[in-house]
């Protein structure tokens, strides 16, 4: 008798699992999920492309046909540029504008890319 109830309660949880497996298309965008959690960036150059990373200002096609075998883009900087465009809806080119510049202004550098420390000396 117990087992019977243990097998029919296994075979019920494998045909849901199954169900929710196949069909999980239609039910998990309906999901909200955390960015950090559910975010999967790519770790080649060709998959950067594949997700958007790329335009003709900064192309990545070059990477992939001389067959670099690099991780691709720093992951970090992946994360934050997507936050950006989706954020701001704007395409990578903006994006990538506008991490540089954020990035810059923490490192305490203009965004014409010179140094705002008063200290600063340069000779032309």
């Amino acid at each position: 008798m117990e087992y019977y109830l243990f097998y029919s309660l296994l075979l019920t949880v494998v045909i849901c699992g199954t169900a929710l497996y196949l069909t999980r298309s239609r039910w998990l965008p309906l999901i909200t999920v955390p960015d950090y959690i559910y975010d999967r960036l790519p770790s080649s150059f060709a998959g950067d492309i594949e997700a958007g990373l790329t335009s003709s200002h900064f192309d990545l096609s070059g990477n992939v046909v001389d067959g670099d075998s690099r991780a691709g883009l720093d992951a970090r900087a992946k994360r934050e540029v997507r936050k950006i465009m989706k954020r701001r809806k704007v395409n990578f080119d903006e994006a990538r504008r506008i991490y540089t510049e954020r990035t810059f202004s923490k490192h305490n550098i203009g965004p014409d890319g010179r140094p705002k420390d008063p200290r600063f000396v340069s000779f032309s």
